[in-house]
């Protein structure tokens, strides 16, 4: 297993990472014509494209031993409710179910930590699904509290997500 920065020519492999987790993750709450519809929009290799060759994101791959892809993170400008200057967005952190034992997803919250640290971010935000209690125990285990909501309605039923934010200490490390 690898941890890396993802770079523009891992477009495809990330596609099909986001869609392949977000179907994992949310398949049995939201319709399925709608899900996919979803995928096919936010999570095509043209969208990861245009992340990846953008600055102000970062993206990172976990990859099994064969290179195959999965888990990933991305960071970003800060858009949630709530947001104010000097904060930074985790925008997405899946790992596949079968890879959850083994700290993959602590690694790349930290790889993301120390990312906007670096860009002299003073907190990190994030949004997580209400009905997502394992992801909502994570963030809490990594320092993140509720600081506020956000509702989308990108396809039906709308989503309600709590928001969470995380403090960034003067170094990364502690």
């Amino acid at each position: 297993m690898k941890l890396r920065r993802a770079g523009t020519e891992d477009a495809a492999k990330l596609a099909l990472l986001g869609g392949a987790s977000f179907l994992e993750t949310f398949a049995d709450d939201h319709p399925g014509d709608a899900i996919v519809a979803h995928v096919a929009a936010a999570h095509s290799a043209e969208s990861y494209a245009t992340m990846l060759a953008d600055p102000a994101f970062a993206l990172w791959l976990v990859e099994a031993d064969a290179r195959a892809p999965v888990g990933y993170a991305m960071m970003g400008p800060a858009t949630l409710p709530g947001s104010s200057a000097g904060d930074l967005e985790l925008k997405r952190i899946y790992v596949l179910s079968r890879w959850h034992v083994g700290g993959w997803g602590r690694a790349l919250c930290e790889a993301v930590e120390h990312e906007a640290h670096m860009r002299g971010a003073t907190r990190l935000l994030l949004s997580v699904y209400v009905k997502n209690d394992p992801a909502i125990r994570f963030y809490a285990g990594r320092g993140f509290v509720r600081v506020g909501a956000a509702h989308f309605a990108d396809f039906p039923p709308e989503f309600h997500d709590h928001v969470m934010a995380k403090a960034l200490t003067a170094s990364p490390l502690e």
